[in-house]
């Protein structure tokens, strides 16, 4: 049975994903309930709740989008359908009939696509389907959340007798108005409303002359408010009419209410099914919003987390807009346990609270953020010792309650637990401290268990090294800059850079010196040692990393030429295609025209169709048959190849007239022509000799005979030598 601590929630930061998570909800009972989400107990039950919000994440991406499932709790009309003798009001009626369509609409739907949503829709089969409460109501209720007149007879009838009575009313009312107005006995608002009844606003010096009651005065006294003597009558018998009405109406609400109460489990099982729908739709957003997944869950143990993100630190620095650096990690079988090692602020505590933390999230049915590749377990426990937890109310130092913690951990630890220690062996003198965290390590690592730690401390960095199922890891660091590079690497373990950080934050180099002094040469040289190792690490990740980016450029253009020369091959089969096409056309033509000019010789019409007929007749014996779709197919090919061609022929042929224009374009160097030397003309090849210039023109001289010829049409071919 899978048991994890508070403790080990509290360390990890889960009640903080838990508020994160709350905030997609669009439900109180929902938001309720996500704050008081736990790890399963069982395994199965975490299998269940991973498929259904991994399914629920799905219909973000597709068009079945899952009808919306808001509704209005309805948790103190639960109670009160309990309680005998009650009754509902309208406004709680509508909030029953609501919660009941909202229902019926979400499992009719994951029914209807059951082959997208399977576990949601067998999540959802138990619930009943059912339209009577919704019908009764809607018979009862109007949609402004009024009784319906037709609820009852009596309440018919008694609205009749109320709408006849308040017509009297205002006709009697009106009567008395125009008449004391008529005599002036009424100020100038002549009328008002008191305790919702028409009353006339009456000078203060007329109102003995007015017979009816007084329903009371204005502020200053000089108006009083009195209803007629002919409308009391009937107002009094409106009254016991609407008194009537009143009592009908909670008759047929407790009528109503009565026909519910049996109902009540069914209410009951609604609110839960929507409560949890909730809930799982605040999952699916939640892990849409950090681009989470479901991994592959191995029944081995076996963790491989790839690319993976501690969820609030991911958010937070995506609402800062900053960069999150992703980490890989792996624990199998033959490297249960890793010791990471490295400087401070490196982030050794994060990577591991990530593994913690994403560990937890699955076991409480929550997708991470990791890759798409990456492969989990369960464990039956998670023990956590994260950060400083001296107890002053319990008198317990750092150290004493991580000596308590170690206690409870040798208690429960087992091949089925994964540990997470943080900075192992801290509080206490380095080398007696030292000393007991590595037999601790020793115990848990014969128990089989699973875990990470990390630690400054040489003696686990080498007992990580000697064991052969533990494995060192550091977190890089730039050997120059001394900045965190923030990436984990397995097989190595780390230095702590003591003394460079020391140097790059301003310390002195003689006080430096003098300390190296005051420790062990040989603790120096390893730390020194390892310190150089992390280095060409990181050096060999910065080269396998510029590798591997030249291996896929180059893997890039191959594909691409290997592309290009496909198209090039079928378009050379095209033509090809083409070519003998057109061969097989010249020859028929060559055939044709001997036959025309034998007939022409001879005038033999017989010899002619003959021969003629004899060529058909081995033109087909070579076709196949066709149908009339391949033909048309391979006529559209012929076509297709025809524009191909054309298109290749018009391209060179703008590409020639570019070349062209671009040659006459160009602007040659004007060259200084002198007499003696040999010239051509612009557009000839014929060479001469200049005998002589006069005003830019050139008379050149070609042997047999000479010409007059403006300089700018000659170019230069062999100047004279000076």
């Amino acid at each position: 049975m899978i048991n994890i601590h508070e403790k080990t929630i509290k360390d990890l930061e889960f009640e903080t994903v838990l508020k994160q998570v709350s905030e997609h909800c669009m439900t109180v009972l929902g938001n309720e309930k996500t704050l008081k989400i736990a790890p399963f107990k069982v395994q199965e039950d975490i299998l269940l709740a991973l498929k259904l919000t991994n399914e629920y994440l799905s219909s973000f991406h597709n068009n079945n989008r899952i009808p919306n499932h808001g509704f209005d709790a309805i948790t103190k009309e639960i109670q009160l359908l309990r309680i005998e003798n009650t009754y509902l009001e309208v406004h709680s009626l509508k909030k029953i009939v609501s919660i009941s369509l909202t229902t019926n609409e979400i499992v009719a739907f994951l029914n209807k696509f059951e082959d997208y949503y399977p576990n949601l829709n067998a999540f959802a089969s138990h619930i009943e389907v059912t339209k009577s409460i919704i019908e009764k109501v809607d018979a009862i209720v109007d949609r402004f959340g009024d009784i319906k007149d037709n609820a009852s007879s009596l309440l018919f009838d008694l609205r009749q007798s109320i709408n006849r009575v308040r017509g009297k009313i205002n006709q009697s009312f009106a009567t008395a108005l125009n008449m004391y107005h008529s005599l002036e006995y009424l100020d100038d608002i002549r009328e008002s409303v008191v305790d919702n009844r028409r009353v006339l606003a009456v000078k203060a010096m007329h109102r003995r002359k007015i017979k009816g009651a007084i329903m009371g005065s204005s502020k200053t006294g000089s108006i009083v408010y009195m209803e007629p003597e002919t409308t009391l009558q009937y107002s009094r018998d409106l009254n016991n009419l609407e008194f009537e009405e009143q009592e009908e109406v909670v008759r047929i609400l407790k009528e109503l209410t009565n026909y519910i109460r049996p109902l009540l489990p069914l209410l009951e099982t609604y609110q839960d099914f929507l409560t949890n729908i909730d809930v799982i739709s605040a999952k699916a957003k939640y892990a849409k919003s950090m681009n989470a997944i479901l991994p592959e869950i191995s029944e081995e143990k076996a963790i491989f987390l790839r690319d993976a993100y501690h969820p609030l630190l991911y958010l937070n620095n995506i609402k800062k807009k900053e960069k999150t650096f992703p980490q890989t990690i792996q624990l199998k079988k033959d490297s249960r346990i890793i010791v990471i090692s490295g400087p401070n602020a490196a982030g050794k505590s994060i990577t591991l609270k990530t593994v913690g933390l994403l560990q937890v999230m699955l076991q409480c049915g929550l997708l991470i953020p990791a890759h798409e590749r990456s492969k989990v377990c369960f464990f039956d426990r998670i023990l956590s010792d994260i950060g400083d937890n001296q107890s002053i109310e319990n008198h317990l130092s750092t150290y004493s309650y991580r000596l308590k913690q170690m206690n409870y951990f040798l208690k429960k630890c087992n091949k089925n637990t994964l540990f997470l220690i943080d900075e192992f062996g801290t509080g206490s003198d380095p080398e007696l401290g030292g000393a007991l965290a590595e037999t601790f390590l020793e115990e848990f690592y014969h128990r089989e268990a699973y875990g990470i730690i990390t630690t400054h401390y040489s003696n686990l960095k080498i007992l990580a090294n000697e064991l052969p199922f533990m494995l060192n890891a550091n977190m890089l660091f730039d050997e120059k800059t001394l900045e965190p590079l923030y990436k984990l690497v397995i097989g190595q373990a780390g230095s702590s850079f003591t003394f460079e950080v020391a140097q790059k934050n301003g310390i002195p180099y003689s006080l430096i010196n003098r300390a190296k002094k005051k420790i062990e040469r040989s603790k120096v040289r390893f730390d020194a040692t390892i310190a150089k190792l992390q280095k060409e690490r990181s050096k060999l990740e910065k080269t396998g990393e510029s590798l591997r980016m030249n291996e896929k450029k180059t893997s890039q253009e191959a594909d691409k030429l290997e592309e290009i020369n496909a198209k090039i091959q079928k378009k050379l089969e095209s033509y090809q295609e083409l070519y003998d096409d057109n061969q097989r056309l010249i020859y028929l033509g060559q055939k044709v025209n001997d036959i025309a000019e034998k007939y022409f010789d001879h005038k033999q019409k017989k010899q002619l169709i003959e021969e003629l007929f004899k060529l058909v007749q081995i033109e087909n014996s070579k076709r196949k048959k066709v149908t009339v779709k391949e033909k048309k197919v391979i006529k559209a090919k012929e076509i297709q190849v025809k524009q191909e061609a054309e298109k290749v022929v018009t391209v060179i042929r703008e590409k020639k007239k570019e070349a062209k224009k671009k040659a006459i374009q160009a602007p040659k160097p004007k060259v200084t022509l002198r007499i003696g030397d040999r010239v051509r003309m612009n557009d000839g090849r014929a060479v001469g000799s200049i005998d002589k210039i006069e005003k830019n023109k050139a008379i050149v001289n070609y042997g047999m005979f000479t010409t007059n010829v403006s300089v700018e049409q000659l170019e230069l071919v062999e100047a004279v030598k000076k």
